[in-house]
């Protein structure tokens, strides 16, 4: 039987530089793939119209300096059911309301005075009796509180 003087690297022996090579590879080449191919992305044009074909790094930075003031999820949904708040009835926007949470889980925290909110609101449009009228089981019963609380 004869042995072989190479020595064993499956056991205890951390490679030579191929291997630190293959290594150094494998943790950057996806980085350069993302990157190319967002780079890629940048210079289709998306809209169809020819005049802009090219995002410039200046509309990169500029969008990027925008997206970082961005206003929170929740005030945006706010603002937006207080919007169809004035031209449907409660009924509808706290479905909406509802649907919203469902999608977006991360939502539910700020249900109860997003429909506090609302109540408020419906109190100064339909008078209370009439948005009393209205609540439901939405984010527990925080419609409700927001018509008593606007009422009081």
């Amino acid at each position: 039987m004869k042995h072989s003087t190479i020595p064993q690297t499956r056991h205890g022996h951390r490679g030579g530089p191929a291997r630190r090579i293959g290594r150094t590879l494998a943790l950057v080449l996806p980085v350069v793939l993302v990157l190319s191919g967002t780079l890629a992305v940048t210079r289709v044009n998306w809209t169809g119209s020819p005049s802009s074909s090219l995002l410039t790094a200046s509309d990169v930075s500029t969008a990027a300096g925008t997206a970082k003031k961005a206003r929170p999820p929740q005030d945006v949904l706010r603002d937006q059911l207080m919007g169809e708040l004035q031209e449907k009835n409660p009924a509808i926007v706290l479905t909406h309301l509802q649907q919203a949470v469902n999608g977006r889980p991360s939502l539910a925290r700020h249900c109860t005075a997003i429909a506090r909110a609302l109540g408020q609101a419906a109190v100064r449009k339909y008078g209370a009796y009439r948005a009393q009228s209205y609540a439901r089981p939405v984010c527990d019963t925080s419609f409700a509180s927001g018509v008593l609380a606007a009422h009081s």
